[in-house]
């Protein structure tokens, strides 16, 4: 069990029959009344956002998330596979439960699965990986005084902001996190 006052980013929890994480909190004391702790809340199956106050003494059951490493393999319409590398089981994914995270994995790349209770709900992709540009404006040469970016679109179809010296078919590094780019890769 965990009570509201435990709450911190990240901690997941069972409500109302729904599995939640946090996503941002803040302990209130006012002047007057009792304190609470503001919260918002990701559902972790169906990624809906909310916002709810709590007594710092309410009480919930912790969620227990398993993640796994699992090899993405291919998308078949609006399915996409990943394969457990030590069982070969296949698991498909919804499009809209990978949409995200397709942007940074191509074929073959591993990735971070998470299951609850046995059921797969989500595709995180590594934090940092590489990826091909396969389509921008030609590099101007010298041109890396200035912190100028032009757009250019990945080997996954992710349009990204890269420096003026960054040329087609170069491949560069990319920050999953925020979708930025880091450097090139020689």
């Amino acid at each position: 069990m965990i009570t509201a006052g435990d709450f911190r980013k990240g901690v997941t929890f069972e409500m109302e029959g729904n599995v939640y994480t946090v996503v941002e909190f803040m302990h209130v004391k006012p002047g007057k009344g009792s304190p609470f702790v503001r919260t918002k809340l990701k559902n972790v199956i169906t990624g809906q956002v909310i916002e709810r106050t709590f007594n710092p003494t309410d009480k919930f059951q912790v969620a227990v998330i398993e993640r796994k490493e699992m090899q993405y393999l291919y998308h078949e319409g609006d399915l996409y596979y990943f394969m457990d590398m030590e069982t070969y089981d296949q698991i498909p994914f919804n499009k809209s439960q990978v949409a995200d995270a397709m942007n940074f994995i191509t074929e073959n790349m591993m990735a971070t699965v998470q299951f609850y209770k046995g059921t797969a709900f989500s595709v995180e992709p590594p934090t940092f990986v590489e990826l091909t540009i396969v389509d921008c404006e030609p590099g101007i040469q010298g041109d890396t005084a200035k912190s100028s970016y032009k757009p250019a679109t990945l080997e996954t179809g992710y349009v990204i902001g890269v420096p003026l010296f960054v040329n087609n078919g170069e491949k560069i590094r990319v920050d999953t996190r925020d979708g930025s780019y880091m450097e090139r890769v020689k």
